[in-house]
């Protein structure tokens, strides 16, 4: 007889229930949310499994690889999709929820989300702890100019390696402030360093992937966009177009059709955050910082004639998305086109 079993993941345990092929509930309980522990009872309580259902979660992944690589046929649902089916029961409990999950995979009402490999997991945790020390270092940078400009000493435009000496030379004419930007400085100097280091290992993490220097070839992209785009696709092949890569990575507009009501709204801003931050930049590169020719770029400066540059840029962040994808999925390189005459 098949078994199914549902798994509601929490960081301290792990709520099972395993159903027969009729339905019938065979066995509920609990076990700590750790491999070995989710095995042995699998091994005890569902000796003919047929599917385990798990939604996706902070342990997701990591279960997931685990039972997989121990031989159990684990697949991952999408949470939103499994909310949906889940709300329609009147009470919300864990063992619920696990039973729910086992009712999904043995109809077969569920849609399996893709788990990413551990490699690109890892490359993610570099790019999300540079993001962090990033935004840290930008606050404490507009603190410091916000108490300046508060008591008349206007830093102006400044990078990141400038505004130290900036805020120098402004110290110089007001030594009172010492003891106020001092520790600030302090902390300011650290998180550039850690950031530095940051961009050390992301280089030396991009050119050691063939596939990532191909789509840095592109203009605008850097190591930064190319490696947080493969960490997020992980597997190209599992979009039959890469026009779908532009709606995965939430560029794509909302659209509401009912009746004769048919309206377009903003993009959708689902999928990966960082990456579509990461696009948008690269964007904002290639229309105001490469100076090469290219058919793209054309094609980017007359849609900013066209619709504004704000729109232009979401528009050529997609056109990335699709580029990098065709490039990735093709083993080429980008195409310049012909130099001018």
């Amino acid at each position: 007889m098949k078994q199914y079993v549902g798994l509601d993941v929490s960081m301290e345990e792990t709520s099972i229930c395993v159903l027969d092929g009729d339905g019938t509930v065979v066995f509920q309980g609990s076990t700590p949310s750790r491999p070995d522990a989710l095995g042995k009872l699998l091994r005890a309580q569902a000796q003919h499994v047929e599917r385990i259902a798990l939604e996706t979660g902070s342990l997701s992944s990591w279960l997931w690889h685990e039972l997989k690589a121990a031989g159990f046929p684990v697949v991952c649902l999408d949470a939103r999709h499994a909310k949906a089916a889940l709300s329609m029961r009147v009470n919300k409990t864990d063992r619920n929820d696990a039973r729910g999950l086992a009712e999904l995979v043995r109809m077969g009402w569920y849609r399996e989300a893709k788990v990413k490999s551990m490699e690109s997991r890892q490359i993610r945790a570099v790019l999300a702890a540079r993001s962090k020390l990033v935004d840290l270092r930008r606050d404490l940078e507009n603190q410091m100019r916000g108490l300046l400009k508060s008591l008349g000493l206007v830093i102006g435009k400044a990078s990141v390696r400038v505004l130290p000496y900036r805020i120098a030379i402004l110290l110089r004419e007001a030594p009172h402030l010492r003891s106020l930007l001092d520790p600030l400085m302090a902390v300011h100097s650290t998180l550039a360093e850690q950031v530095a280091k940051y961009d050390a290992q992301i280089r030396e993490l991009a050119k050691a992937d063939h596939t990532v220097r191909r789509l840095m070839t592109v203009p605008g992209v850097g190591p930064v966009t190319a490696l947080a785009f493969a960490s997020t696709i992980d597997d190209p092949h599992r979009f039959a177009r890469a026009t779908d890569v532009g709606a995965y990575l939430g560029l794509t507009p909302r659209r509401y059709q009912s009746g004769e009501l048919d309206r377009n709204g903003r993009i959708s801003k689902r999928g990966d955050r960082l990456t579509r931050y990461y696009l948008f930049e690269a964007a904002n590169v290639l229309l105001t910082v490469v100076r090469r020719p290219s058919p793209l770029k054309s094609w980017a400066a007359k849609l900013v004639n066209r619709i504004g540059p704000k729109k232009a840029k979401v528009a050529v962040a997609r056109k990335l998305a699709v580029i990098l994808h065709c490039i990735w999925t093709d083993g080429t390189e980008f195409d310049w086109g012909k130099a001018p005459a």
